[in-house]
């Protein structure tokens, strides 16, 4: 019977193509509005992720997601230094800055300041220049994002290309000289604003002095010891909070998936990409199933029972699906490849396609429960009739 049914479903060009498209438009909203979602939460933690050293973050209890920093004091870096199981802990400045550019051009960025000594958590991937550089006279690095947009230069004649900050440039900083030592390459936060690295030391004088001024401290377990149990120890002893690598990640986007309308905003995107598909799908189906109802007729006359019948349904409908989504799922993914070295966010991890093929199934099988009525209910002598 499949090769039956797969012979019904591509006679019926017209239909047949009509419901492909209606489940690939499904298909591509939902795993295009997927992905835009995920790589826009993916860069609420883009610090944490461009930092792989650390197995832990230590804060304020208070601190509810990454950009929220509430100053500790210097003395909780020793405290968390003398918890059991604690291999190394190292300082990090986190805030914003102003920079102030040769040409006169403000931009807000973020600064963070790394240990002087071991420059924990510094980027990821140098394009230009080394990390050590940054203990250099005034040194700082600037991710290359920021370096060739933000930051560039303003031409000098209009229609001009800007020109990129470059390694020797320099800026100010809260009134004081910065020099680009180093271009580095990461991830794009969440506001897309530069990222300017330092030392922790160089930092606290880049911004306004205040009494507190160590925003996280950066803690790596001891060989043999579980983050989990470290974390413990150090909220016992010190009375932080304590986090590891994930649970600060999960944290941050619980807190942006709970205060801000992002969710619902791409939620609503997705469920009309749903309802539509089904509607679209649906109509289709049902429309092939009509027409084909002497077909089935004519089976039901030969002895094929009900179940069978329903399978054959089931079965056009399964390859569909697929068709569907293969081709819902390459136009999104082509459209994600040609938009990647742009500002849009776009992640398409497997979870997002296991999800969006369940989907996309279900748009199918749903809209196939809207034929098999017509079919169950169909009577063979109507294939002789006129």
């Amino acid at each position: 019977m499949i090769p039956i049914a797969l012979k019904m479903l591509f006679r019926d060009t017209s239909k047949f193509f009509g419901i492909v498209m209606g489940v690939t438009l499904a298909s591509m909203v939902i795993t295009w509005q997927g992905s835009i979602f995920i790589g826009i939460m993916s860069r609420t933690v883009a610090v944490i992720s461009d930092m792989g050293d650390p197995d832990i973050w230590v804060m304020d209890p208070k601190v509810q997601y990454i950009d929220d920093v509430k100053p500790l004091i210097t003395t909780d870096l020793y405290r968390v230094r003398g918890v059991e199981g604690v291999s190394w802990a190292s300082p990090l400045y986190k805030g914003m800055t102003r920079a102030r550019m040769e040409d006169g051009q403000f931009q807000n960025c973020n600064l963070l300041g790394l240990e002087d000594s071991t420059l924990t958590g510094g980027p990821p991937i140098m394009v230009e220049g080394r990390i050590e550089d940054l203990r250099r006279a005034d040194g700082v690095i600037v991710d290359v994002i920021g370096a060739t947009t933000r930051l560039a230069k303003r031409p000098r004649e209009p229609g001009a290309a800007p020109t990129p900050l470059k390694v020797g440039d320099t800026m100010e900083l809260n009134d004081h000289r910065a020099v680009v030592v180093g271009i580095s390459r990461n991830i794009r936060t969440f506001q897309s604003q530069p990222v300017i690295y330092t030392t922790y030391s160089r930092a606290t004088t880049f911004v306004p002095n205040e009494r507190k001024m160590l925003s996280f401290i950066l803690v790596k377990a001891a060989p043999g010891v579980a983050p989990a149990e470290v974390c413990d120890r150090i909220e016992r002893a010190t009375g932080l909070a304590a986090y590891t690598r994930d649970e600060f990640k999960g944290r941050t986007i619980d807190y942006f998936l709970k205060n801000t309308g992002i969710p619902i905003n791409f939620g609503i995107a997705v469920a009309l990409g749903f309802f539509v598909g089904t509607v679209i799908t649906g109509f289709m189906f049902f429309s092939f199933t009509v027409d084909n109802l002497r077909y089935f007729g004519t089976l039901k006359a030969m002895g094929s029972g009900d179940g069978r019948l329903l399978g054959m349904i089931l079965i056009q409908s399964l390859t569909v699906s697929l068709l569907g989504f293969g081709l819902g799922l390459g136009i999104s993914a082509g459209m994600g490849a040609m938009t990647k070295d742009s500002a849009l966010a776009f992640l398409m991890p497997w979870q997002l396609l296991v999800v969006a093929l369940g989907a996309t199934i279900v748009i199918c099988m749903a809209s196939a429960m809207l034929s098999i009525r017509r079919v169950v209910t169909l009577e063979p002598a109507i294939v002789f009739k006129g």
